[in-house]
This record gives structure tokens, sequence and C-alpha cells, in this order.
């Protein structure tokens, strides 16, 4: 049962509670202006698109048939936006090719319109990984949300489905819906492919492949055996990571996350999000703004899932810039320090060889939700897509005799406890992820997957400028040793921060034979890796001047993620004393002159590594709002939100007036 107090109510876990109202003080300015500028949109009328000129109206259903011209018309009747990141190349993707006559038929039978606001790239990571198209792969996630802006910047919409599921896709869609935070949002997934080869099987035939003792035909093979149909690849990394921590955060309906493409659930959940969210619009009396529900609590929540179940780094990444676009600052001192007190309850690949569909199978997400709150690791007291309460979130769909759906609450039991496990019986009794500090800078490092002797290493560094060089150090046989492999140059400014997964099979071979081996690095990992010790994310960059810049062949480098340390066991004095490296000349391939703004402007790997900066709050704001000094926080903060509502309304009426 959930933990209570004495008047009955739920109590949070003290560590969960401190970390949550330290990101709520740290952001109350710029949470405060955010919610100001939501509040001023919701003062437009409703529906948005009365609010329009005639002609600027018309524009919007030119093509639409005699009836939809007529409903587009009235006033009365809400209107939803589609942005879809469909496309028939990407497994995860291709689903959603029929998903946008679902939806449109679906909120015809509640009176409803659904039109298809717009595209959003959809780039695959395993398509990319170790080529140059890997480079433009981070900064898809601000041009998803940028198209995402693009294609509600009609404002004729009162609500909007999104339809994404992989990697940058999902961040991108849910940080531009923020800054439309006064429309009710849903996502909207596909679910994932059938178990195809198992994934340690995988495994082996890349690491015999990375040995030569396998050709490229068998590896072909075993790759198509893996993914091998439409839907999500089936191992726990970003793209199934999204799934959880949406589910997690209330932006799915409950129990959506990893039903199947091929599933009669899958178009009966599509159709009931759609009506879900046509009744959260502001013409209802249920009004849920995606930038309400989108809160400090939330983000605790989300962090706490992806600990929970050893979920991608890159998430280190994308929940700090989607705090960002609420106006939450989000730090990885917070991760870490959640790290610490949420226990690991899955064991799914990289961390264990169980996929997602077993994890599903064993109970998943409404299990998962459960048990977290049954240990009052996240918060209830949220919004979320299916009304005020994670606890709706324990339940998960079944359809009945007549199609429909139905929600029946979740096992108290684990279906498989070698996969997923209560909060009282974890795996291990810290998260997935910890934050290394020391001499070399700032790094994150993925621990649930690692063996015990893999969580310290201290080894001689290889340095290395590029992947092709680490590769032909390896196959040299000049690796076959105790080693820190070194890749720098890596980093958000140097080159877009590529995932360097090509590193892991050469490396786990490195470690099969014997030896202490740890990658340090200012670029990324897939979210499918974790066996190989990895200190990544190094913040400030090599291309930065960071340390790592000033580190030579031999010199000792100390992974410890017990103590959460990265550091160069050289003298201060001659690190400094020695000049940084710098990187060579930059290649013209595969569109990377199209990204060289983003290059010079985009920010650290801890503070999101995004090319926006959305927690400035205008100076010639005034909020009424001391975080430091009120003693009544919860009050201070409320007050400021309705002033902004005031200020809004003012606005709104003098505007009115002039017209």
């Amino acid at each position: 049962m959930p933990p209570r107090d004495d008047a009955g109510r739920y109590v949070v876990h003290p560590v969960v509670a401190a970390v949550t109202d330290r990101i709520a003080r740290r952001s109350a300015p710029a949470r405060a202006a955010y919610l100001q500028m939501l509040d001023a949109e919701a003062t437009a009328e409703h529906p948005r698109r009365s609010a329009l000129g005639c002609a600027n109206q018309v524009h919007g259903f030119a093509a639409c048939g005699p009836e939809l011209k007529l409903t587009l018309r009235g006033r009365t009747q809400a209107q939803l936006g589609i942005v879809t990141a469909y496309n028939d190349m990407l497994s995860a993707h291709q689903p959603f090719q029929t998903y946008p006559d679902i939806i449109k038929a679906a909120a015809r039978e509640v009176h409803g319109v659904a039109q298809v606001a717009g595209g959003v790239p959809a780039m695959c990571d395993g398509i990319t990984q170790g080529y140059p198209g890997m480079e433009l792969s981070l900064f898809s996630r601000d041009v998803v949300a940028m198209a995402t802006a693009v294609g509600l910047s009609h404002d004729v919409f009162d609500g909007t489905v999104m339809l994404g599921v992989c990697d940058k896709i999902v961040p991108g869609l849910i940080i531009g819906a923020l800054q439309f935070g006064h429309l009710p949002a849903a996502l909207i997934p596909a679910g994932p492919m059938s178990t195809g080869l198992s994934n340690n099987e995988k495994k082996r035939v890349r690491n015999l492949y990375a040995e030569g003792k396998v050709d490229r035909e068998e590896l072909i093979d075993a790759e198509s055996a893996s993914y091998h149909s439409a839907g999500t690849c089936t191992f726990y990394g970003t793209a199934n990571s999204n799934q959880m921590v949406v589910e997690v955060m209330g932006m799915h309906l409950p129990g959506t996350a990893f039903v199947p493409p091929d599933s009669e659930l899958r178009p009966a959940l599509t159709a009931a999000i759609t009506q879900r969210v046509l009744q959260i619009t502001s013409l209802g009396d249920q009004w849920t703004p995606f930038g309400r529900l989108v809160d400090e609590k939330a983000i605790v929540n989300a962090v706490v899932g992806l600990l929970a179940t050893g979920g991608s780094t890159n998430h280190t990444m994308h929940l700090v810039a989607i705090a960002a676009a609420a106006g939450i600052i989000l730090t990885w001192s917070d991760i870490d320090e959640l790290s610490k007190t949420v226990p690991l309850l899955t064991r799914m690949y990289p961390n264990g060889s169980a996929d997602v569909n077993q994890f599903h199978a064993a109970g998943g997400t409404p299990f998962l939700i459960g048990t977290l709150l049954d240990a009052g690791l996240v918060h209830e007291d949220v919004l979320t897509l299916a009304g005020p309460g994670l606890s709706r979130y324990r339940y998960e769909p079944v359809l009945d005799d007549d199609a429909r759906i139905q929600w029946r609450r979740s096992a108290e039991r684990s279906g498989d406890e070698t996969v997923l496990r209560s909060s009282d019986n974890p795996f291990d009794h810290e998260g997935g992820i910890r934050v290394l500090d020391g001499t070399l800078g700032r790094a994150v490092i993925k621990v649930s997957s690692l063996e015990e002797k893999d969580r310290i290493v201290q080894a001689p560094a290889r340095v290395f400028s590029d992947q092709a060089s680490f590769t032909r150090a390896f196959e040299a046989g000049e690796l076959d040793r105790d080693v820190i492999v070194v890749v720098r140059f890596q980093g958000p400014k140097a080159n877009g921060m590529p995932e360097l997964h090509k590193l892991i099979p050469a490396m786990s071979v490195l470690i099969q034979r014997g030896h202490h081996v740890a990658l340090v690095t200012d670029g990324r990992m897939s979210g499918a890796s974790g066996v190989v010790p990895a200190a990544i994310h190094i913040t400030p960059e090599a291309a930065d001047g960071g340390p790592l810049s000033r580190v030579l062949d031999g010199d000792l480098i100390r992974v410890d993620s017990h103590a959460g340390t990265i550091d160069v066991l050289v003298e201060t004095a001659e690190l400094l004393d020695r000049p940084a490296a710098v990187p060579g000349p930059a290649p013209v391939t595969l569109g990377r002159r199209l990204f060289e703004s983003f290059r010079a402007q985009v920010g650290t790997a801890d503070t999101g590594a995004s090319v926006f900066d959305l927690t400035r709050v205008d100076p010639d704001l005034d909020l009424d709002l001391d975080p430091d000094s009120d003693p009544d926080f919860e009050r201070a903060l409320d007050r400021a939100t309705r002033a902004a509502s005031d200020r809004a309304v003012e606005v709104a009426d003098a505007a009115l007036e002039a017209s």
C-alpha cells in the first residue's frame, strides 16, 4: 500500500520531496515566466480558429469538403492538430501511416475535427551509427521541436496529438508542444516489434565479427533476425526509454507504451487517446493544458522512472532540455541524488537478457508505476492525460467482448521477477545512472549493466580523436591490455555529439580477454550500451578547451562509479601547463554545413546540449517572487502565477478594446 500520513494523505519519499522542492525553488522565476506565457495564450478566443480573421480562417479549410468546412466555420467543435513523424523506411515509424485516418474517424465520433498539422523528421541512429550522418542526430531533436512549432503555428488547433517513438523525436515533439503549452497534448506510440533473435545471441555474433571470426553475411543474418518487422527495436534503448518516461509523466493513456503494432488494442488505444484529448480542450470542463501537466513533479517522476529501469543515458540531456522548455531547471546533481535513492527494478537488455516484450508481459509500466507509488518514490498528485493522480496509471487496458477498452488494475506481483521486481525486492538499491566529477570535468555513467569488477577502472589512457583511429588500433592489436580509451572532440560543439556505439563490440572483446577497460569521451553512447564502463558526455568538452583536450597517451585515468569520480592522475599544474589539443579540420559531408550555426551556439551536455535558451527570464517581468526569502514558497509561486494570469487578461482586454 502507498505510504500515508496520519491524515491519510500520500507521503512521498523525503529525498524525492527534497529534490523536487529544490528544483521548484531554483526554477521559480523561469517557471512563473513560462506560465505567464501560457496563461496569456489561454485568454484568446475559443475555439482557437475563431480568433483568426476571415481570410486567415478560410485558408485553414479551403481544401476540405463541404461538411468539414461547415464544421470548421462553427464555434462549438474542437479541432486537433496531428504532428507526425511517419516515414516508411524506419520500422518504429512505419505503423504511423494509418494513424491519421484512425484519429480523424475517432474525432468525428465525438463531434471533433482532426487534421494533419505537419510532419517532423525522424532519423534512425541504428542506420547512422558510426557514420557521418550520426553527427546530425542530436541536433535533429531541436529541429523536430522547431518543426512541431511550425506545424502548430497556424493557431487553429485546440489540442494536439503527436506520433513519434524514437530517440530524438519524442523529446523534440515534447519540447515543441511545450511552446504551445496552453493546448492539451498527448503522444501516441506505435509499440515494439515482436521478439526476434535474443539480445545475448546478437551481442555474441557482433563480438565475433569484431574479432574477425565470422563474416559480414553471418552478421547481417543475425541483425536481420533481431530487427525483422514493423515496430520499435525491442532492446531497452533510448526509444523504449522514451515510451516509459512519457507514460510515467502521464502523456500516454495508462498501459499504452508497449502494446505491439499488430495488437487489436493498438487502434483502439489510438482512438481513445484522440477522444481523451478532445475531452480536455478549453471547450470542455476538464481543460488540461500540456504546460500545466509538465511540472516539477512530473519531471521528477520521469527521472525516477528512468533510474528505476536502468534507462538510456541520452535522457540525462533530453530530460534537462524538456524541463527547460517548461521553465524548469533540472540538473545532473538532481539526477545523481535521486539515483542514490531509487532502486533498480528491471533487467532488460543491455542490463539483462530480456526485451521490452518480456517486460510488458511481466506487468510493464502499470506494475512499475504501482510499485514506485507503493514506495513513495514518485509523486501521485500530478495532472495526467487520464485525469488527476498518477495512481490511474496502475491500470492496464483490455478489450471486452464488444471490442471496447476496459481498464483493470495491474497485478500485485510481477509476472517474472527475473525481468521486473517490486520496490521492496530490487535488483539493486541504487538507480541505473551515476554522475562523475573530477579533474576531467563532469560526466555520466550507466552502471545498471556493469559487473562489480568494472565499477572502478584505473588504467593508462590511449587517446583518439575519432572512431576510425580506434578501430585501426584495435585491429592492429595495440589495445590488447588494460586501457582507458579516450575519444575526444565528439562533443556537441565539435561535431554534434554522435553516439559511439560502434566502439562497444571491440571493447567488449577486450573485457572478455580479462583486461580492465573503460571509455572516456565527450560524446554519447547508444541507449543499447552499458556493458562497457563508459564515462560519457564529459563537460567541458575538448573542443571548449576542457581538461580532456590535455590528456596524453599513457596518463593514468581513474573512473570510479562508486565514489562518483573521474580523474586524470596528473599534477594539476602539469596538466594546465600542457597545450590544449585542437580538433582536425571539419569534414564537409552529409549536410554538416547546414548545422554550423547549431554547433556554434549549442549549450553544454549538462544543460541539455540544446540550441535553445528556454529558461531565460525577461528582466523587465515583475514576477513578484522571491523563492529564497519567502517562508511560504508554494503561496509565493501561486501568487506569481495568478499575477501573471491577471496581467495576461488585462493585455487581452486592452487589445480587444483597441480593435
